[in-house]
């Protein structure tokens, strides 16, 4: 059965192990941009805890909506250099920073208009950094309610605010070291995941 997810920004890592035993990932394509969600934001964790990367983009604060594969992102803003900084600052002393660096910078550099066009390219290189051959589809109307077994609906089943909340019914990221404090953070960008861990990632999805 394919699984259904909203695009997101640098996913948390619960969203990959959410794929397991699904045979195709749907990104929905016609949904309708929300605010405050992983669409254009993602946790990582620094010495000061844990801090939001947020992706500014254009027409986001509108009153009427605006389809997230339409959104485009603000580059008036520095966020970039911004994002970046923050990375190497939390994570330039882990294992596998220097590991992935490059890769990761030659996608924020491209500049892609679009939101959805640089969450993809994300999405794309973490599956292969995870060995997770799961193909991506997407969906081509809008449907409020899907009913199983067509696609296991998960649009916003994972959101920011939720992160550390427990949810009995969403994957579990098994416990890694991380860089700063002494318990488990979940809900962290899967950039925490791979920092730390490098090709053996995939082996934490449970």
């Amino acid at each position: 059965m394919p699984i259904l997810f909203e695009s997101q920004y640098n996913p948390p890592a619960q969203f990959f192990a959410e794929l397991a035993g699904h045979d195709a990932l749907w990104l929905e394509r016609h949904d309708n941009y929300r605010k405050q969600t992983y669409r254009n934001r993602c946790l990582i964790l620094t010495a000061q805890g844990v801090k939001p990367l947020t992706v500014p983009v254009i027409d986001g604060n509108r009153s009427e909506k605006v389809l997230t594969s339409a959104i485009e992102i603000d580059y008036r803003q520095n966020w970039v250099h911004q994002h970046w900084r923050g990375l190497q600052t939390a994570y330039g002393g882990t294992p596998y920073f220097e590991y992935y660096a490059d890769y990761l910078h030659d996608i924020y550099v491209q500049k892609p208009a679009l939101l959805f066009d640089l969450n993809l390219a994300f999405l794309r290189f973490y599956l292969r950094c995870l060995r997770l051959p799961t193909p991506v589809e997407f969906t081509t109307e809008y449907h409020a309610h899907y009913d199983s077994p067509i696609v296991l609906d998960r649009r916003d089943c994972l959101t920011p605010k939720a992160a550390l909340a427990p949810e009995p019914d969403r994957k579990s990221v098994r416990p890694y070291l991380q860089t700063f404090g002494k318990d488990f953070v979940p809900g962290l960008s899967i950039l925490d995941l791979l920092f730390m861990q490098g090709p053996a990632a995939g082996s934490f999805l449970a």
